[in-house]
């Protein structure tokens, strides 16, 4: 029987309430369908921690990480007690770092019972799957600040970006893009701006896209590539943009699918050198945290993300199909998609259909 160690790492906010739906149905699925036993192993590390220790993980944190062979993650922040510049840029970006989970990876699709804010657009016409560069670029921590609180004060913001960094965000965008039913891929880029990170990107992709000849590719500036994410969703297959591009463009993807509450993400180490960390994109929530009606659907899909990683696909499948089936009937949905359910109750309604 395959076995398997999971961090859990609740964080912050809804992040706890969410994950603990996410686990109890992953548990399930695994068992059920892939006969794979999953060993939870329920970590801390939030701004309660930091607020207590003085720092949002042990001396000894990464070493425990490292020996897991995923982390399902729920979220990060409490502004009002723990500034983000300390919860987000202490253990969220440097785990991404640190383990090389160089593909982010977000999924958009517009389930049947999802009420979506586009006129006229159908279940399945919003199906899209954005591979963002998640180790570098935009969100290096690469800068400084001179004559901080003076008036002359100077803040510089760097931009990284590397030529291997380039190509193997799109290789795996354009692998990914292989394997779908449109075999199609667009490049987000813009370089007519941005004329040195920006102009290396499109190098990159002009050159990586030549080993992909059975795959139709283009490239879109990125307020052009914002404005049909709108106007026409359904254009879009693979899409393959930087670290800021990619973050931003996710969360547009998410609200025109019905819910961020529905978005799911992986930050995946395609070597499995280190463990991969799985999370839904909606972040902590501050404001309805402890109420128990924050959607649980994104972090219960990022956990099939988890199970796919994991090479578990018939459990992954199962609990997509659950969450598919939940959505359609309109029974058991929170308010976020129109519903007055429970986080709790959707959970349970997820697990009963797996």
């Amino acid at each position: 029987m395959a076995s398997f160690r999971i961090a859990v790492l609740g964080g912050d906010g809804i992040g706890p309430e969410v994950i603990d739906q996410a686990v109890r149905v992953a548990q399930a699925a695994a068992s059920k369908f892939d006969a794979a036993e999953l060993h939870w192993n329920k970590l801390p590390w939030s701004s309660a921690y930091y607020q207590e220790h003085g720092r949002m993980l042990p001396a000894d944190g990464w070493d425990t990480l490292a020996k897991h062979d995923a982390i399902l993650f729920g979220a990060v922040g409490n502004p009002a007690v723990v500034s983000d510049k300390i919860t987000v840029h202490e253990l969220l970006l440097p785990m991404r770092r640190k383990f090389d989970q160089y593909v982010n990876m977000r999924p958009a699709y517009l389930f049947d019972g999802v009420p979506c804010p586009l006129v006229g657009k159908k279940p399945g016409d919003i199906d899209m799957l954005v591979y963002r560069e998640n180790t570098e670029g935009e969100y290096a921590p690469v800068g400084g600040k001179l004559y901080p609180g003076t008036d002359r004060e100077v803040a510089i913001q760097n931009a990284v970006f590397t030529r291997g960094g380039c190509e193997r965000i799109l290789r795996a965008g354009f692998e990914a893009a292989r394997k779908r039913p449109r075999k199609k891929l667009t490049s987000i880029t813009k370089s007519n701006a941005l004329i040195y990170g920006l102009t290396l990107w499109d190098d990159a992709y002009n050159a990586v896209r030549k080993d992909y000849p059975d795959v139709q590719s283009n490239s879109l500036l990125v307020d052009a590539a914002a404005m049909d994410f709108v106007r026409k969703p359904e254009a879009f297959d693979v899409v393959v943009a930087s670290n800021l591009f990619g973050d931003i463009l996710t969360d547009l993807s998410a609200a025109v699918a019905g819910s961020i509450g529905l978005a799911s993400s992986a930050n995946i180490n395609p070597t499995k050198a280190y463990p991969s960390m799985f999370e839904p994109v909606h972040g902590s929530a501050p404001d309805i945290a402890g109420r128990g009606v924050a959607n649980p659907l994104a972090a219960i899909l990022s956990a099939a993300l988890m199970l796919d990683h994991l090479e578990l696909a018939a459990g992954a499948t199962a609990v997509r199909k659950a969450v598919a089936a939940v959505l359609k009937s309109g029974r058991v949905s929170t308010a976020d998609v129109g519903g007055t359910a429970t986080t709790v109750q959707v959970g349970d309604a997820v697990l009963a259909a797996v």
